[in-house]
């Protein structure tokens, strides 16, 4: 769904259904239900409340934002989700972060393609220390990769897309930190594949495919990417 005119005093809206929606409402079956929403603020430049101010800074916002389309592609939209917090003291957000244990150099994991496995961990992290708020203590996360060559060791997806990318809801690890502080550790496992499959999406030129995952915390939006790069092994045919 995007906002398509702001320059009245009318709220203009489109929306439209994803490839998934698409899919689902054609099932016709009876399972199709919208049962929730979620705002996002992809097309805003927080940086104007830093250059001018809240006051001036909001109103650039409001009458400087380039306003998006609504996307059929699930896997594009929503990438910066709004928060609803109950606390107008809160400053500040935390981030993600990779622990130096991830086997990840300058934003790369690197993998070979046959049943290969890398363990990664991630961790909420707040700049300057601090307790943070318990409505943004990331309890589960969601991670998104490529089904076709990546999967989560262990575990099912909740759902793959029609382009092939798999999405995982997994709960945090156990403990949570005196700060209220959640991480998550999980092992990513390379498929094996066809020598043909992998040569369709390998890089030109190279030997080597590389896909994008990323995680987000369900609670905060806080998300990090990074770049999985797949060597091949032992192909299947």
């Amino acid at each position: 769904m995007g906002f398509l005119d702001q320059s009245t005093n009318n709220i203009i809206l489109d929306a439209v259904l994803t490839d998934y929606g698409r899919q689902s409402l054609a099932a016709n079956d009876g399972s199709f239900s919208i049962f929730k929403f979620a705002f996002s603020d992809e097309e805003v430049d927080y940086g104007n409340i830093v250059n001018f101010g809240r006051t001036v800074g909001k109103e650039k916002i409001e009458k400087n934002t380039p306003i998006l389309e609504a996307l059929t592609q699930g896997n594009l939209g929503q990438k910066y989700r709004t928060l609803s917090i109950n606390n107008d003291a809160l400053t500040r957000l935390p981030t993600l972060t990779l622990q130096s244990n991830s086997n990840i150099t300058n934003s790369i994991l690197s993998i070979v393609e046959g049943g290969n496995t890398r363990q990664v961990t991630v961790s909420q992290t707040l700049v300057s220390g601090g307790t943070l708020d318990p409505d943004i203590t990331d309890y589960s996360y969601r991670i998104t990769l490529s089904s076709l060559f990546l999967s989560i060791r262990g575990r099912t997806p909740d759902s793959v897309d029609s382009d092939n990318i798999a999405t995982y809801i997994l709960e945090a690890d156990p403990v949570i930190s005196s700060e209220g502080l959640s991480g998550l550790t999980f092992n990513i496992s390379a498929k094996a594949v066809s020598s043909d499959l992998f040569d369709t999406y390998k890089q030109k030129g190279g030997s080597i495919v590389e896909r994008i995952l990323t995680v987000s915390g369900n609670n905060s939006g806080a998300f990090l990417s990074f770049r999985v790069q797949i060597s091949s092994g032992s192909t299947s045919t």
